[in-house]
């Protein structure tokens, strides 16, 4: 499969990511409610509201394909506690900083019923790469996205996914 890449604007070949710019919460706000947030870049973001904080950091989930020999990558937004927001924020650039943390999805995938909020497990890696996220599961093992997660996806539903998040991008 060849792609196009917004970022560099050269063609590649095999599965694009599929990435999420912003956490649903912020792509939800108007464009002056985006102005005032705390903080967005393309790896953190902080929103205040009148009664509450919000946390996101910036990961990856990787979705396994049961008729191929790579995954599917998510380029996907999990909102975190306080907590673990600074202490991940304040060891962003560090070489040997891997820590593992609680998160809930922050992305609505287009494909499933509601992903907000399922649970995730977070996994800093080393030298600024962008964390990784493994599903928990243990309640929501009914949910579609969950199933596949755990079960598989064809190489053709992560072609289609990723023709169709093309498309939208137009």
């Amino acid at each position: 499969m060849k792609y196009k890449c917004e970022k560099c604007g050269q063609v590649h070949t095999g599965l694009s990511a599929l990435a999420f710019r912003s956490p649903y919460y912020y792509s939800v706000l108007s464009e002056a409610e985006q102005k005032e947030v705390l903080l967005k870049t393309d790896d953190f973001c902080v929103i205040e509201y009148d009664d509450q904080v919000d946390y996101f950091i910036r990961v990856v989930l990787l979705q396994k394909m049961e008729d191929a020999c790579e995954n599917l990558e998510y380029g996907v937004w999990v909102s975190v506690s306080a907590n673990s927001f600074e202490d991940y924020y304040d060891n962003y650039e560090s070489e040997d900083y891997q820590e593992g943390y609680f998160g809930f999805l922050a992305n609505s995938i287009p494909e499933y019923e509601d992903t907000l909020s399922i649970r995730m497990n977070v996994y800093t890696q080393k030298n600024g790469n962008r964390p990784f996220i493994e599903v928990q599961g243990d309640e929501d093992l009914n949910h579609p996205f969950v199933k596949d997660y755990f079960n598989g996806i064809s190489l053709n539903e992560a072609k289609e996914r990723i023709e169709n998040m093309m498309r939208n991008l137009k």
